[in-house]
């Protein structure tokens, strides 16, 4: 039991989230090389080695070196388990990032030093304080030319409302950049550029008042340094773990992911910092992440992560108990007994199978089609339900068919595969057969992925029209039967895969005039399993 208890806390599980292009995939990258998961880190950007980001495994992410799906790493590290969820940065891909956050007891967000808050962050950063989870910053290209760090601890108190304390500070930017003071050790480390990033960098340590350093930084960066400390000691915002675990206060970390500055004492002290497995919250109260009775929800599906294989995983983050390796556990959703076979973690697309994993864990298990996102699986007689994840409402329309009518069936299990995976989602016209279906996303890109993956994974060749629908809206009404009600003559009605009935509208005014012509009508713009 005592040994149960120990596995679960020492596990740590998190995201990183950022706006496109701030060095998230580069960061995870490097936790990586530290970790031990990986010997040599392959730079999204690099020129010089042909490496793609380690966890950027799906083709088009390494065409054009941005995430589009989560991936999820696991690695041991200084007696931690550690498990990290890469979220993809670009905003079209944000409810996917939204599902990943769901797993995560907390959030490493990373910051451009140059470019400061962006949207994407801001939105996602407003995602994790809707959970109150523990947010960490890492401000990260300090290599580069860029803001005063004191204005950039500004920007994130004004416009995200945190407080922030600097666990270190760093000594110069850009060419100057010299290395971080660690605040608590009262230490510096001066580093080097390393090998293209792509090995542990070495460090020197030594205290503020050492005559090498003086030497080293030079008279102004050495002056400059010892006053900022001061006006942190004297005028900054005190240490305070409760309010670090309550996400009111984010521990701030400067450094250089592609180049490893500051990489390595971020990861430690973020070890220390960052809370053990959380409790979930359920249709019968909290399960305390301590029992003994496995639990776990689905957070996300993957088609064809093996070309060769043509195989699906249902990933699945453990909130409660020990899993082993083919036990049955209820399937709350469908009510029905299952068994988990070929339960894998992963490295991106490097994936091993595991006989044991804990509360805290991500792992992968077969689907044969049975789950969907935010199904629960549970061991406990007592049956309950976790939150379920909300679907958004989708912001871009699209009429899509198969160029090939012949290859209507790959082109119907491509779609309803991929939509299982919450990438898309689909709509028929009441009274239309399937042949033609209106597909909606939240960003335009997801559409590019789409008919890249069906080419690519299905052999299908799509027609798509885009649609001039701007809002879609579940009727939350049971009892109305869609066909009754009065609405303006470019409304559409439509279902989806669960048979919920929606109205797309190309205005604002359409929605409002439908909800005033129709007594009783209830519509919302989420929509929850």
């Amino acid at each position: 039991m005592d040994n149960y208890i120990n596995e679960i806390e020492k596990r740590r599980t998190f995201a990183i989230i950022s706006h496109p292009d701030a060095g998230k995939t580069t960061l995870t990258e490097k936790l990586l090389l530290y970790g031990g998961a990986i010997r040599m880190a392959g730079s999204v950007k690099a020129r010089r080695a042909s490496k793609h980001a380690v966890s950027d495994w799906m083709d088009i992410e390494k065409q054009r070196g941005i995430s589009v799906t989560s991936s999820v790493m696991q690695f041991a590290y200084e007696g931690y388990c550690v498990n990290i969820l890469d979220t993809p940065g670009h905003e079209d891909f944000s409810e996917d990032t939204y599902r990943t956050l769901t797993a995560a007891d907390s959030a490493v967000m990373v910051v451009d030093a140059a470019k400061g808050i962006e949207a994407q962050t801001r939105k996602l950063f407003n995602v994790c304080s809707l959970r109150n989870i523990p947010i960490f910053t890492f401000i990260n290209k300090m290599d580069r030319e860029s803001r005063d760090p004191f204005q950039l601890m500004q920007q994130l108190e004004d416009e995200l409302g945190i407080k922030c304390y600097p666990v270190n500070w760093p000594i110069g930017s850009g060419k100057e950049f010299k290395g971080v003071y660690e605040r608590d050790k009262k230490k510096i480390q001066v580093f080097d550029g390393g090998k293209h990033g792509q090995f542990e960098v070495e460090t020197i340590e030594g205290n503020v008042e050492d005559s090498i350093f003086r030497d080293l930084l030079g008279d102004d960066l050495h002056d400059k340094l010892v006053e900022d400390i001061e006006l942190l000691d004297g005028a900054g915002n005190e240490f305070d773990l409760e309010k670090i675990r309550s996400g009111e206060l984010t521990p701030v970390f400067f450094g250089s992911a592609l180049t490893n500055f500051g990489v390595k004492p971020f990861l430690e002290e973020f070890l220390k910092l960052t809370p053990m497995p959380l409790s979930r919250n359920s249709d019968k109260g909290e399960i305390d992440v301590l029992s003994k009775d496995f639990s776990a929800f689905i957070f996300k599906i993957q088609a064809n992560m093996d070309k060769a294989h043509r195989d699906r995983i249902a990933f699945m983050r453990i909130c409660s108990g020990e899993f082993k390796k083919g036990m049955e556990v209820y399937h709350v959703q469908n009510g029905t007994k299952v068994k988990l076979t070929q339960p894998q973690q992963f490295l991106a697309q490097e994936r091993e199978i595991v006989d044991k994993a804990y509360a805290g864990d991500i792992i992968g298990v077969f689907d044969p089609g049975i789950f969907s996102i935010g199904d629960t699986l549970c061991e406990s007689s007592d049956k309950f339900k976790f939150e379920g994840i909300p679907t958004f409402a989708p912001e871009h329309f699209a009429r899509v068919r198969t160029v090939d009518t012949m290859k209507r069936k790959q082109f119907i299990k491509g779609i309803t595969q991929i939509a299982q995976e919450g990438a898309i989602q689909v709509f028929k016209q009441i009274d239309i057969g399937v042949e033609e279906l209106i597909l909606g996303v939240v960003g335009v890109l997801q559409f590019e992925v789409l008919e890249y993956r069906l080419k690519n994974e299905y052999n299908v060749d799509i027609r798509m029209d885009i649609l001039s629908f701007r809002n879609i809206r579940w009727v939350e009404n049971a009892d109305i039967d869609p066909k009754t009600l009065v609405l303006t003559s470019d409304t559409k009605i439509v279902k989806d895969l669960d048979d919920r009935t929606l109205l797309l509208f190309q205005t604002d005014w359409a929605i409002n005039w439908a909800l005033q012509h129709n007594k009783g009508l209830v519509l919302s713009d989420i929509s929850k399993k």
